[in-house]
C-alpha cells in the first residue's frame, strides 16, 4: 500500500492547495467589493501568509504548511485558511486513539503516519454575516487511509433562509455521489458539532464526515472535492447578502456571546485541535480557529 498511495497522496495535497488559493483569493474579492455599509470606509483586508512546520522529536523533516490569516478587514475580523501536508510517526497517545477509533492493532508495530488538508474558520465583523468553518482532509498509515471533513454554518443571529441555502448547497453538491450521503452527513454533523455541557449544537449544522473509506480510493477523493466544491457557492451568498446590514451594539454581544461557544466547542472537544497540537504541528496554525474576541454571561 505504501508504493501505491504515493501519487494518490500527492494528488491529494495539490488538491488541497488548490482550494486554498481559491477560497483565499474569493475572500479578498469580498474585501475589495465591499464598497457600502458598515466599515466599507476601510482599506479592503488581505492574508498574511506564514510558512509552518511540524515539530518532530528528532528533527527530521516532518512537513508543514501554509498558514494564512486576515485580520481587521471591511467584512472579516479574522479568517484563516491554513493548509499542510505533514508526516511522521504518532506518538503513543495518538496511536492508542487511532487503535480504539479505528481498530487497528498494528499501530503500535507501524506507526508512520501522513495527513493532508484545509481548514478554514471565518468570524466576521457584521453580527448578521454567519462565522463559519470548513476543513477536508486525506490520512493515511501503512494499515489504511481515511477521508475526512465537511463544512458547517455558526449564525449569532439566525436566519431561516441563509440556512436553508447553506444546506441546499450543500445537498445538490453531494446528491450526485448518491442521494444518502447529504442526510447521513448533515446527521453526522449535528451529532459531532454538539455541546454536551451547554445541550445545544454549535450552529444550524452542515455535513461532516470522519474515517471515511468505501475502499474505492477515486470514489472517496470526488466526494471530498465535491465537499470541498460546495463550501464557496453555499456561503459567498450569505456573506453578500448580509454584509452591508446596519447592526447594533446588543447585536455585536450577541456575536461575542457566541463566539464564547465556539471556542469552549474548539478547545474542548475537537479532534482536529487535538490531533494538531498532540502531533507536534504549529500551535499558532492549529489555534488559528479561535475568534479575535469573544465574553461569557
Amino acid at each position: 500500500m505504501t508504493d501505491m498511495m504515493e501519487t494518490e497522496k500527492a494528488t491529494a495535497s495539490a488538491w488541497f492547495r488548490r482550494l486554498r488559493d481559491e477560497i483565499v483569493a474569493a475572500f479578498e474579492g469580498l474585501e475589495d467589493s465591499h464598497a457600502q455599509g458598515p466599515l466599507s470606509d476601510r482599506a479592503p483586508g488581505r492574508f498574511e501568509v506564514t510558512e509552518t512546520r511540524r515539530a518532530s522529536e528528532d528533527g527530521s523533516d516532518a512537513g508543514g504548511g501554509l498558514m494564512s490569516v486576515m485580520r481587521g478587514g471591511r467584512v472579516f475580523e479574522k479568517v484563516g485558511v491554513n493548509v499542510s501536508t505533514v508526516y511522521g510517526q504518532l506518538g503513543e497517545a495518538a496511536q492508542k486513539a487511532m487503535m480504539a477509533r479505528k481498530g487497528l492493532p498494528g499501530m503500535a508495530d507501524d506507526p508512520r503516519f501522513w495527513a493532508s488538508g484545509i481548514s478554514l474558520v471565518a468570524h466576521m465583523q457584521n453580527p448578521h454575516v454567519p462565522a463559519v468553518h470548513m476543513n477536508t482532509r486525506m490520512f493515511w498509515t501503512p494499515h489504511g487511509w481515511w477521508f475526512g471533513g465537511g463544512s458547517d454554518l455558526n449564525p449569532c443571529i439566525e436566519y431561516d433562509e441563509d440556512t436553508a441555502h447553506f444546506h441546499a448547497t450543500q445537498k445538490a453538491y453531494l446528491d450526485p455521489h448518491g442521494t444518502g450521503h447529504y442526510p447521513r452527513l448533515k446527521a453526522w454533523a449535528d451529532e459531532y458539532f454538539y455541546i454536551p455541557h451547554r445541550h445545544r449544537a454549535r450552529g444550524v449544522g452542515g455535513i461532516f464526515m470522519d474515517d471515511y473509506c468505501t475502499g474505492d480510493w477515486q470514489a472517496d477523493f470526488a466526494l471530498t472535492q465535491d465537499i470541498g466544491r460546495a463550501f464557496l457557492p453555499a456561503y459567498m451568498p450569505l456573506v453578500e447578502r448580509r454584509r452591508a446590514q446596519d447592526w447594533t451594539d446588543a447585536d455585536k454581544d450577541a456575536q461575542l456571546i457566541h463566539r464564547g461557544l465556539y471556542a469552549e466547542y474548539n478547545l474542548v472537544y475537537d479532534r482536529g485541535t487535538k490531533f494538531g497540537l498532540a502531533t507536534g504541528h504549529d500551535a499558532n496554525a492549529v489555534l488559528m480557529s479561535l475568534p479575535p474576541m469573544a465574553k461569557w454571561p
